[in-house]
């Protein structure tokens, strides 16, 4: 799981006092920035075939695109606020596979949020429910998608991906893809 947060200067971005889980508007943007383009980074958090073997339903790694404050079954959860811990404010982007290169994982992961902020993204409303329980109908009538099944599916998304290009630049991106490309068909 990966913690992020953004600080202007010395003040935490993602924090605002007057919220109910105390989450500033950037926050909720940035949220939905990654929720927007979840699939298309997905291969680049879940890099490894086997990766694809922790993504199902019902484990601990989410499969399906939704925010939460407690629940421990979506995407994105924001950890629980403490009272003077300001600079705590937070959130958790819980699918990246142990095995995935960090530095290019935080620069998609980053490039998302920013991208959320930028064009102002309108988050989803969060899901305090949990989404496992919930039958394939119900997801659908809340607009809950779900991250790619397989290395293959994470790539054509990815290829198509402006957003994944622009961050990790056109040598390291088309490298990476036609790495992965051969991965799967050694698979």
């Amino acid at each position: 799981h990966t913690h992020q947060s953004l600080f202007t200067g010395n003040s935490n971005s993602f924090f605002d006092k007057r919220d109910e889980a105390k989450l500033s508007r950037i926050a909720k943007l940035y949220i939905a920035g990654l929720m927007n383009h979840a699939s298309e980074i997905t291969v680049v958090s879940n890099q490894l075939v086997n990766s694809y073997k922790r993504l199902v339903p019902g484990w601990e790694a989410p499969v399906y695109i939704s925010w939460a404050r407690i629940n421990r079954s979506d995407l994105i959860r924001v950890p629980t606020f403490k009272s003077g811990r300001e600079d705590s404010v937070r959130i958790e982007y819980r699918a990246p596979d142990p095995a995935c290169n960090p530095y290019l994982d935080f620069s998609v992961m980053l490039a998302a949020g920013l991208e959320g902020i930028e064009n102002k993204y309108e988050p989803p409303s969060p899901i305090e429910e949990n989404v496992y329980e919930m039958d394939e109908t119900e997801r659908q009538e809340r607009g809950i998608e779900t991250l790619p099944g397989s290395l293959v599916e994470a790539l054509h998304l990815t290829e198509k991906s402006e957003l994944v290009k622009k961050a990790l630049g056109d040598h390291v991106f088309d490298s990476f893809l036609r790495n992965k490309k051969k991965e799967w068909d050694q698979y």
